[in-house]
């Protein structure tokens, strides 16, 4: 879907920065799929300086998440001056992010001893996977100029960016 014209190359870069957020959330649940197959790993490896530079402040800054979020939002989703395409996807990414952490959540109150370790490895890879699928097709979109229709979360998307 084409909103206007053409993106500038740092229309698209700085499109494309905000998805370190959902690559951040989703990566402790691919931790152990990384190391039985190390191809995962070599994916993330263009985006391995951001993912650094993000863990080591999420650690020093408390909160850091959460302030990132509402600077993201208020800084740049809502501001009207920035372009729709960033605008576009900084508020996907951060809709992806925020899929993956109550997914996350709800994977951290299934018991183990319940469900099986089994069951809680499984849904861990599938949204390591799927988080993997949807940021790296988003990524190849944003990087080509064209927005990364997602079904429902670009529909979501859309309502929100003005």
């Amino acid at each position: 879907m084409n909103w206007s014209s053409s993106p500038t190359i740092t229309d698209r870069l700085f499109a494309a920065l905000p998805y370190v957020l959902p690559v951040t959330s989703g990566l402790p649940f691919g931790i152990q799929l990384i190391n039985q197959f190390p191809i995962f790993g070599f994916l993330l490896i263009p985006l391995a300086p951001l993912i650094q530079v993000y863990g080591q402040l999420e650690r020093t800054i408390p909160f850091f998440g959460l302030i990132v979020f509402f600077a993201l939002i208020l800084l740049v989703v809502r501001n009207e001056s920035i372009s729709r395409f960033i605008r576009f996807n900084t508020m996907q990414a951060i809709l992806l992010s925020f899929i993956l952490a109550v997914c996350g959540l709800i994977l951290s109150l299934l018991d183990p001893n319940l469900f099986g370790a089994l069951l809680n490895n499984t849904l861990a890879n599938v949204l390591f996977l799927g988080m993997l699928v949807s940021v790296g097709y988003s990524l190849v979109q944003t990087l080509r100029g064209e927005y990364a229709e997602i079904p429902t979360i670009s529909d979501a998307v859309h309502m929100q960016v003005r």
